[in-house]
């Protein structure tokens, strides 16, 4: 039996098998060896002279062996890392349909202002009296994030969504330990359809999860909430809109529930981008929640970071905020770092979630987005991020099946797998057909309550005709999926470096480590 999950991954390894694209998109570029392929380690690249004698200082800190890098010219060294920068699949490349990822276009007006000498070079360890600019910057942020979510307090330094999160709950924790209560109240309500980081953050600091079922359409239901909430609840996580591209209809009496059971309300912020300008958090009951604004207000995303995800906090949790935080004083701003300084000043912190206050190039640039946009102009993009969602839903919706039912959906679209029964054609195989097509593929298999899953978000940023050609490929691939042309499927990737990967294998067994290649010996006559 042929296993589609590992097969051979050089690219010429099912060469004679040539497969035309509907774009004419041939994936990726060259294929291009590691660097210790290249280079040679008994050699460098350029003539050094042995030093001269001389005093050892580093002590036991001294190298004990060679530092084991490839020696390589210029040229080579910039030619290799060139070519390795062509196949970094980014916005910038092509439409980027993620899921619940937000992979909009970040204007390069805001890259030139975060560059801006003053914000660019300053150090965390700069006195106060040298960094007001940067430091009024980030208080001028803070109001507006507060304002755009009706919210009472901004914790500033979480750095992306997962350590918001972090923050959020913290706060909770904080408020319910003033309250007495920590003893009781261990329990955090996760819905099916939230974010797979939202248990997981509440498991890292000791809460007990309990899931909350979703209904045939997706949603929450408070009746349920009420239900499963009591004595000890201490919070609900809810993604709003949620996973499935859905808002949260009910999420009034949702909140209403919780807080009725003495609970708080933490709202996953990572679809932010759908309802900025139209809907507040804070008017919708919510208590806290994160920001990325590596999502929302255009920052480059991906790559492993930076990111920055600020917490807003209802009046309930916000004495609770973490240090640091901006206070105005006649002097100028002072940014209150020590937790008894913060206490002198009725704030309450529940103690400090990293060493310096944040990132200032991700301040920036948010900033500048909201500014350059202006409020008219983040509802528009909240309002295209939604309609470009639903194009593409109503494109599709005659050949790929949707789990909800065909209704309007918010800034992302949620297809399954029912409409591949059958055809020998899984998930996987599609996402893998889309990339000798040019695209990244969407979000697979997320979220868990839909088998299958194939979550699209183009974002606002698309015009008409790339989502047309977009919405075109995927039309000629799920028409040739139906017409059982499974070998376009099921070895796909052709075109790019390197072929289908052993996924499974991957994980459990990583490489981590470039090793010279075992010589290979002759057979002996």
């Amino acid at each position: 039996m042929l296993n589609r999950q590992g097969r051979p991954t050089a690219p010429g390894s099912d060469s004679t098998v040539i497969h035309k694209t509907f774009t004419g998109n041939r994936a990726l570029q060259q294929i291009e060896p590691l660097i210790f392929e290249i280079g040679s380690m008994d050699q460098t690249g350029v003539d050094i002279d042995a030093p001269a004698p001389h005093h050892k200082k580093l002590g036991a800190f001294e190298r004990k062996a060679p530092i084991g890098l490839p020696g390589l010219s210029e040229p080579e060294t910039m030619r290799h890392y060139v070519r390795l920068s062509q196949k970094n699949y980014g916005i910038d490349s092509g439409l980027f349909p993620l899921g619940s990822c937000t992979m909009k276009h970040n204007p390069r007006l805001n890259e030139k202002m975060a560059r801006l000498p003053g914000f660019s070079d300053v150090h965390p360890l700069q006195p106060q009296s040298t960094v007001q600019g940067a430091l009024e910057l980030i208080d001028t942020l803070a109001h507006w994030l507060v304002t755009l979510t009706g919210m009472d307090a901004v914790a500033m330094s979480p750095k992306a969504g997962a350590h918001g999160e972090l923050c959020g709950l913290m706060a909770i924790k904080a408020a319910i330990i003033a309250r007495g209560e920590e003893a009781t109240r261990k329990v955090v309500l996760v819905p099916d359809s939230a974010h797979g980081t939202n248990p997981a953050t509440a498991a890292l600091i000791h809460f007990d999860v309990r899931s909350v079922p979703v209904r045939e359409d997706g949603t929450v239901d408070p009746q349920v909430v009420a239900e499963l909430a009591g004595p000890d609840t201490a919070a609900i996580m809810l993604t709003n809109p949620n996973t499935c591209g859905l808002f949260e209809k009910d999420v009034v009496a949702i909140a209403d529930a919780v807080h009725k059971a003495g609970g708080y309300f933490y709202a996953d912020g990572a679809n932010f981008n759908a309802i900025v300008g139209k809907a507040r958090p804070g008017d919708l009951g919510v208590d806290a929640m994160h920001i990325n604004l590596h999502k929302t207000f255009s920052t480059p995303h991906g790559g492993g970071g930076p990111g920055s995800g600020p917490v807003v906090l209802s009046e309930r949790l916000a004495p609770f905020a973490p240090v640091p935080f901006i206070r105005k004083t006649d002097a100028g701003l002072q940014l209150v770092e020590d937790e008894a300084e913060a206490k002198k000043h009725g704030a309450h912190p529940f103690g400090r979630m990293t060493a310096f206050h944040g990132q200032m190039g991700m301040y920036v640039r948010a900033l500048s987005y909201m500014l350059s946009h202006g409020a008219d102009g983040m509802k528009q993009a909240s309002e295209d991020a939604v309609l470009n969602a639903n194009y593409v839903r109503a494109c599709l919706a005659d050949l790929m099946s949707l789990p909800f039912g065909n209704k309007p959906c918010m800034h992302e679209v949620l297809f399954d797998d029912t409409w591949l029964k059958d055809t020998g054609v899984s998930t996987l195989d599609f996402a893998k057909a889309m990339i000798d097509e040019g695209y990244h593929p969407m979000t697979m298999y997320f979220p868990l309550v839909v088998h299958g899953a194939m979550l699209i978000e183009p974002t606002e940023s698309e015009s008409r005709a790339s989502l047309d050609l977009f919405i075109a490929t995927l039309r000629d691939l799920a028409i040739a999926a139906k017409r059982g042309d499974t070998d376009r499927f099921t070895g796909a990737p052709y075109h790019a470096p390197m072929r289908r990967l052993d996924e499974t294998r991957a994980a459990r067994s990583p490489v981590l480590k470039w090793l010279p290649p075992q010589p290979i010996l002759e057979a002996a006559e």
